[in-house]
């Protein structure tokens, strides 16, 4: 297993993403006038809830109302996924948790890894029976590439191309996990 990232380069891309999300007027974070409808963060179940919320703290750092926290949830797309009758596991459902309404507001819908694109439709339709976003944008930590579905991320920490379909990238965030780490692995066939 090969690392590709630890913590320190996890926080720092966290950064730079958190910074580009603030610097895009669609967003109105550094407006001193509040925005007729917030940004809200939606992460895919379990790593992606993880990192919209840290994103969500950065960003009401750079907010030019920094003492308004940034509304944050999880989205879970298991009965969303379109494979979800040929997996070979039972996938048991963790539950969507968004205490705010995403109607008429922007939302970026964060995941860990986008590859096939998959799971990003399957946070689409999820996210859509919730409500009507003016506007929805796809921010991940790592694009490595592999698409199926035509969907591209609008903020991304780390593009990896050079991956062969059997490696597989397993991120590991606190407190879900001992550490932050970003992993390239081998695929057991």
């Amino acid at each position: 297993m090969q690392t590709l990232l630890d913590g320190a380069q996890i926080s720092r891309l966290l950064a730079a993403m958190a910074d580009e999300i603030a610097a895009d007027d669609t967003f109105q974070l550094r407006s001193a006038a509040a925005p007729a409808r917030p940004v809200a963060l939606v992460g895919i179940r379990s790593r992606g809830e993880l990192l919209a919320y840290r994103l969500a703290e950065l960003l009401a750092q750079r907010s030019a109302k920094p003492q308004k926290p940034i509304d944050a949830g999880a989205l879970d797309i298991t009965f969303y996924r379109d494979d979800l009758a040929s997996r070979g596991a039972i996938t048991i459902p963790q539950g969507t948790d968004m205490n705010f309404r995403i109607d008429d507001r922007p939302v970026i819908l964060v995941d860990d890894v986008l590859e096939t694109g998959r799971s990003a439709r399957a946070a689409l339709d999820g996210l859509v029976a919730f409500g009507r976003p003016s506007i929805i944008r796809l921010a991940v930590l790592i694009d490595r590439g592999h698409r199926e579905f035509p969907i591209q991320a609008d903020f991304v920490g780390l593009h990896v191309t050079e991956t062969a379909r059997h490696q597989t990238i397993r991120v590991r965030l606190q407190p879900t996990d001992e550490q932050d780490a970003v992993y390239l692995a081998e695929e057991e066939l």
